[in-house]
């Protein structure tokens, strides 16, 4: 706490502004405040540290390699791992301080990496890429909880991301078509409960807000490993997913943080947009429904589908008020559209454009309610997106089309200036 703070505090207790109690209080308050950016600023660059020694040591190995005997080299290939477990077992044992906990096990997670691709190097012995990745991904794991690290949860979670892809996406292309990573979801599970637990104690709101990012990106990335098939299914999954991330972001939990902290409702409601403006064109469709279409297709967009429904009506249950937010079934509405357009020509092309026109109104409402700039201008641009996309595939004349964006400009500038003027009234009010 700075002097001028010290010498204000003292100025209030010798005025009788504030008590002595209350003053010791306030000092009280900031010095640990003060101790926990601190620390987490020790963290950071204890586990920059250990990334960069643990670079330093395989550079310095690297270029007197190939001098080295099979068995020297063998020896060098497992110090990086014997270093490390020291180092982890040291910080385990004496209950050293959360920045040692980060270092030892970001340090000690490398090393087996290293050490494993040192060794194959080594014997020349041969393997994928994804084999790799899960043996030190399997090795690597129980450090999440033995020394309760965030930073390995977190490189557990990029490196499943990136075991899931490649065999998803590179090894399904080449000798093994078709393969689906089960294993990632069971890599996912294992550090869930750590997540759900650190998330119960409401402790640093930073690294909560990287889990509520890195979770459904990772989930969003991989789904695609997950599909089979190459049919118009794969956008109800996907919109689907957007419906679940949504939902869960409109949880109490997540609700008292500012938007940007909250991945899974930003992620669900981008997402959202983004997915059903693709479903307003007619080429999509008439290209998917030729394709072909995969029985595990179908039973993934039917869980996804049925966790966003639970998790909205669990929201549902869980909130006093029960309105309803658009963003919230928005996915359901789709799915209805989806199987409609089986019986109804051009239905669901439709509907879809009503819902993405409905979602826009939606916000704009919403913007104007709670006296939301942001929240009303993304309505304004979910609009003027789907005003553009039909102004390239549709016969409209040029009048129309003018017009259509006149009303969207027109539309956009007075209502803001309206909001402008409200919220000046409120501050002149206050």
């Amino acid at each position: 706490m700075s002097t001028k703070f010290q010498n204000q505090l003292s100025e209030l207790v010798s005025a009788e502004v504030i008590s002595a109690d209350t003053a010791q209080n306030i000092r009280s308050y900031y010095d640990a405040k003060q101790s926990q950016t601190s620390n987490k600023l020790f963290i950071a660059f204890g586990v920059l540290g250990a990334l960069l020694v643990g670079l330093g040591i395989i550079l310095i190995l690297a270029h007197n390699w190939d001098s080295f005997s099979r068995f020297t080299k063998t020896i060098w290939a497992f110090v990086p791992l014997a270093l490390g477990q020291l180092f982890a077992g040291i910080t385990y044992f004496k209950k050293l301080g959360t920045a040692w906990r980060e270092t030892a096990a970001t340090f000690l997670f490398f090393a087996v990496g290293a050490s494993i691709s040192l060794v194959s190097q080594i014997y020349n012995i041969p393997g994928e890429m994804s084999t790799f990745l899960l043996t030190w991904i399997a090795l690597t794991a129980p450090l999440i909880y033995i020394l309760r690290s965030h930073a390995v949860a977190i490189l557990h979670l990029i490196y499943a991301m990136a075991y899931a892809c490649n065999v998803g996406y590179f090894e399904s292309f080449g000798t093994h078509p078709d393969v689906i990573p089960w294993l990632y979801l069971l890599m996912l599970a294992f550090v869930l409960p750590f997540y759900f637990g650190f998330r119960r104690l409401k402790t640093d709101k930073i690294m909560q807000s990287i889990y509520n990012w890195l979770l459904p990106l990772s989930g969003l990335i991989t789904l695609g490993t997950f599909i089979v098939g190459h049919s118009d299914i794969r956008i109800l999954i996907y919109v689907g997913l957007f419906g679940l991330f949504y939902n869960i972001g409109s949880h109490s939990s997540f609700t008292s943080g500012r938007l940007l902290n909250n991945g899974y409702k930003f992620l669900g409601s981008l997402g959202m947009v983004i997915t059903l403006v693709m479903a307003t064109f007619s080429e999509f469709w008439s290209y998917s429904y030729t394709a072909y279409n995969a029985t595990t297709d179908w039973l993934l967009a039917i869980l996804i589908m049925s966790s966003a429904l639970c998790m909205f009506i669990y929201n549902m249950n869980q909130q006093q008020s029960k309105s309803i937010n658009l963003f919230q079934v928005a996915f359901a509405l789709f799915g209805l559209l989806y199987f409609m357009g089986g019986f109804v020509p051009y239905g669901i092309l439709g509907g879809t454009n009503l819902l993405v026109l409905s979602l826009g109104i939606y916000c704009i409402y919403e913007g104007n309610r709670i006296n939301s700039f942001s929240t009303l201008n993304y309505g304004f641009l979910i609009i003027a997106v789907l005003v553009a996309c039909r102004f390239f595939d549709t016969d409209m004349s040029f009048v129309i089309r003018g017009v259509l964006f006149l009303s969207v400009g027109v539309g956009f500038f007075l209502t803001n200036y309206f909001m402008y003027r409200k919220q000046q009234k409120l501050k002149d009010y206050v």
